[in-house]
């Protein structure tokens, strides 16, 4: 569907350029024929500057088709850069008619030459020039506002300046056929001033896109969207460019060193729909990593510690505050095949960083192997059996009710119990790890060959 949208978009934008070069070709010939033919310079200037139009819209036919191809691998981005050089093109064809018009009309009125006819047929060529230039500059406007071309956006302005010209042809030559016999040579000036600053203006924006100047308007809605996300979601860089109307955000954003992929992941759409709400069809590229500033003493240890490839986990963090200052102890895991020199001089990278807070007076590290899969056997044996009585029972006396789960597992280390248990729904979590907590004890001491207790407590 959106390549069936984007191959009609295409026809009629083709349809547009194409309709362009056909009309100045026509006017091109009535206004060079019918002001060489009565020596009115400034309808002659308007022509060359309509003869320029022709290359223009030419160029401007190939850029729109270019722009408009897919993006392939050695074009990331697309092709609508394509558009923008056609623009600049255009820019230039206009700003050498502009000086070639400046000069002749400055020439014409230092040394007056004859005074061009002034009959009928010369106002109604105006006339036909003045419609022609307002239908196509309605009509390039309007298809560059809807499918965000810059070349036919310059078109557009292009034609909008011929339009201006013809209207300074016209004062002229009704100045002419008023007595005053400079009027033909000072409403070329004019359609020079206008066609060099229709120029120039083409040129400063489209090398502005060129040079991957950030629009003003389009990074503050971004900044204002990205603003109303939660506080939790903190953007360390954005960058927005521009490309045949379309932008490419990427944006770089800090989470809390703590967070799961899944966080990042949702924090990461979060972002790319804000970006896209306020800037639609812009393509959001967001890069997550761990928050580094703004955190309380547990998230910094963390950060610290994750920042080091080498180390796959981080747990038990305990702070010990006492006489002003903080001990910190944690448990890193690493890789079981990793040799312990190497997991060593990882530790003291981490322990040396964490003392560099301010408040940290001393830092003790636990080094751990990451566990490797287990091979498990479901419990069959009648000792199994037993085992699972016992667990049910002490489960029963301990807490009031059985429990709701009961699994027991055979590995190589010994048995693991998983157990899940019903809590009140006032219970505070603090109340219910310890509860957790005293049962695995207990059974570990009424069980025996236990590996690993696994308690899960729920409402």
């Amino acid at each position: 569907m959106a390549e069936t949208v984007s191959t009609a978009h295409m026809a009629v934008q083709r349809r547009t350029t194409l309709a362009s070069i056909a009309v100045a070709v026509v006017l091109v010939t009535l206004k060079l024929g019918v002001g060489l033919a009565t020596g009115s310079l400034a309808l002659v200037s308007a022509g060359i500057e309509s003869s320029g139009d022709v290359f223009a819209a030419i160029l401007t036919f190939f850029a729109v088709r270019l722009g408009r191809q897919p993006a392939d691998p050695e074009h990331p981005y697309g092709h609508g850069r394509a558009e923008n050089l056609g623009a600049l093109g255009e820019a230039g064809i206009l700003l050498a008619g502009g000086l070639i018009v400046a000069t002749e009309a400055i020439r014409h009125l230092i040394i007056p030459g004859a005074t061009p006819d002034t009959h009928w047929y010369v106002f109604a060529v105006i006339a036909i020039a003045l419609g022609l230039d307002l239908s196509r500059t309605v009509i390039s406007l309007r298809a560059a506002k809807r499918y965000g071309s810059p070349a036919l956006r310059a078109n557009g302005f292009h034609f909008a300046g011929d339009m201006a010209g013809s209207v300074a042809v016209l004062v002229g030559l009704l100045l002419v056929r008023a007595g005053f016999a400079g009027g033909d040579a000072s409403a070329a000036l004019v359609i020079a001033v206008i066609i060099l600053a229709t120029a120039t203006g083409l040129i400063s924006e489209n090398a502005n896109v060129l040079m991957d100047r950030t629009p003003a308007e389009a990074r503050e809605a971004a900044e204002r969207a990205l603003a109303r996300l939660e506080p939790g979601i903190e953007v360390v860089r954005l960058r927005v460019r521009e490309s045949a109307g379309r932008y490419f955000a990427d944006v770089i954003a800090a989470v809390a060193p703590g967070a799961a992929v899944i966080e990042g992941h949702q924090a990461a759409d979060r972002i790319e729909t804000a970006i896209e709400t306020a800037l639609p069809g812009s393509d959001v590229v967001v890069h997550v990593e761990p928050r580094r500033s703004g955190l309380d003493l547990r998230d910094g240890v963390l950060a610290i510690a994750l920042a080091e490839p080498l180390v796959k986990e981080v747990h038990d963090i305990a702070i010990y505050e006492h006489d002003g200052s903080a001990s910190v102890t944690l448990h890193l895991k690493f890789d079981p095949d990793l040799a312990l020199h190497d997991a060593l001089s990882v530790a003291e990278r981490v322990e040396q960083a964490i003392r560099a807070r301010s408040g940290v007076s001393e830092v003790q590290t636990h080094l751990e192997p990451l566990e490797r899969p287990l091979i498990a056997h479901a419990a069959s044996t009648s000792s199994d059996r037993d085992a699972m009585h016992a667990i049910r029972r002490i489960v029963l006396q301990r807490t009031g009710s059985e429990p709701r789960g009961t699994t027991l597992l055979r590995t190589a280390a010994g048995r693991v119990i998983l157990l899940t248990l019903a809590v009140g729904a006032e219970t505070s979590l603090i109340d219910a790890h310890e509860l957790g907590g005293e049962l695995e004890e207990e059974l570990r001491q009424q069980v025996p060959d236990i590996a690993d207790v696994i308690v899960h407590t729920e409402t």
